[in-house]
């Protein structure tokens, strides 16, 4: 339980969403790659994985906390792994069927792209890859990150619940 109710993991699941949104960035600024709306979607998602590890860290005593922290985590980790999933689709389509907008669709009451558009504006398109490492695009490096955030989380919830018993 130590492990679970440790502030070290929480700030480390915040870190490393930090960490990846700071590469976003290089990516963008540094590299002077275009992010397309599929990529400014997963930045979202790695803030809500930020958010999570925040939330954890402030009371990881606290089971509530923990549990809202997990809940936040799997929401944030699901839904990237799921955009980073389609992003690879659109990518590896040769019949452009599957295409995606070229505006962020965000509610109302979160303008992501009018209030830090540094960030949240998207500049390409989802179809053209700009970069790849090891054989692999940006868009299939994200599904693995994803998917190691979730594996990393059902890790931690089987602690969580072993430690219960």
């Amino acid at each position: 339980m130590r492990i679970v109710e440790s502030r070290a993991g929480w700030w480390l699941l915040a870190g490393s969403a930090l960490l990846l949104e700071g590469s976003a960035l290089w990516f963008q600024y540094g590299m002077g790659l275009d992010p397309c709306v599929m990529c400014v979607y997963e930045r979202v998602a790695l803030f809500g994985l930020m958010l999570a590890g925040l939330l954890g860290a402030s009371y990881p005593r606290w089971l509530m906390v923990r549990l809202a922290g997990y809940l936040v985590w799997g929401i944030s980790a699901a839904w990237g792994l799921l955009l980073a999933l389609e992003h690879v689709g659109i990518q590896s389509d040769r019949t452009a069927a599957l295409s995606c907008s070229f505006a962020p669709e965000f509610p109302a009451w979160a303008k992501l792209d009018e209030w830090l558009p540094s960030v949240f504006l998207p500049t390409g398109y989802c179809d053209d890859v700009q970069w790849e490492w090891l054989s692999l695009t940006m868009a299939e490096w994200v599904v693995v990150i994803f998917a190691g955030y979730l594996l990393v989380l059902a890790g931690v919830l089987y602690l969580e619940l072993r430690g219960r018993r």
